[in-house]
């Protein structure tokens, strides 16, 4: 997050030192933060294809997230289900009161209910650290060094932005900053992806208490993934960093590229977990 934010700083610094105005600035960074803030999550679940579920629809799903959350001391978050064969699971919402925990009708018909308790602990752990929020404050700026990039180059560099010659350099200068904070922006918002992934993880074994039921319902998302056919993860491919498991059967060739830690890192870690809860040692924090 450190290093987001020099990045960022310096982003903003070259606006500025390029000529755009402060106002501008402004209005286009907090327009942007504001849509991402309040309606990216509306949109994701739309775009899922998700439906809210009452304790009436899914009693069972219902009672288990409510034991969850009393342990993890949060409110409650909407249910939401998925019709697909895909097993898989996520979380959105902007803040721990405004929150909504969404599973695939493939993952519950998979997964044994201890299984499916650790991915919804794992989801919950997401909603506790705030993780949706976290990285929607993290991805804003790019957001707007993506957009300044596309604009600039649909409109040739300079040609639309100025009454003088002088106005190229700077847009160009501009357009360059903001491809090299995006692609920056990119590395370190994937590095962070990872990390909140280990954390959710580990904030799942602390709340069930049972890290290998995490461990074995990763596994069988992991080898039921590779069996479902390519264009349905294709489908739903650009969610991928808010999945348990990413909808995609090759991993990157580069761990960079990757929003989610290599498989067989997660079930150490959580090997590890379990070790050390066998032998009775201090309890690992959430996050």
């Amino acid at each position: 997050m450190l290093l987001l934010g020099l990045v960022y700083v310096v982003f903003v610094g070259v606006l500025f030192a390029a000529g755009a105005s402060g106002v501008v600035i402004l209005l286009a960074a907090g327009g942007l933060l504001a849509f991402q803030f309040f309606a990216s999550d509306k949109l994701a679940l739309s775009a899922m294809g998700a439906r809210e579920v009452s304790p009436q629809e899914a009693p069972e799903l219902h009672a288990m997230v409510e034991r969850l959350c009393v342990q993890a001391d949060i409110p409650k978050p909407r249910l939401a289900v998925v019709q697909t064969p895909m097993p898989n699971a996520f979380a959105m919402g902007r803040s721990q009161k405004h929150a909504t925990v969404c599973a695939t009708t493939g993952i519950m018909e998979l997964l044994s209910p201890a299984e499916l308790e650790g991915v919804m602990a794992h989801e919950i752990t997401h909603i506790v650290n705030r993780d949706v929020m976290l990285m929607t404050l993290a991805s804003f700026f790019a957001s707007i060094a993506s957009m300044i990039v596309q604009f600039g180059f649909f409109f040739g560099g300079g040609g639309g932005y100025g009454d003088s010659d002088d106005d190229g350099p700077s847009v160009m200068a501009i357009i360059l900053v903001s491809a090299v904070v995006w692609v920056v922006s990119f590395f370190l918002m994937q590095a962070l992806s990872r990390y909140r992934e280990f954390a959710a993880d580990r904030g799942a074994a602390v709340i069930t208490g049972r890290p290998s039921a995490l461990s074995s319902a990763l596994m069988k998302i992991s080898g039921t993934m590779q069996r479902v056919p390519q264009t349905d993860l294709r489908a739903h491919s650009e969610l991928n960093a808010f999945y348990i498991v990413p909808a995609n059967v090759k991993q990157s060739l580069f761990n960079l590229f990757a929003t989610h830690p290599p498989m067989e890192q997660r079930i150490a870690a959580l090997s590890r977990l379990e070790a050390q809860l066998q032998r009775g040692g201090a309890t690992p924090a959430l996050a």
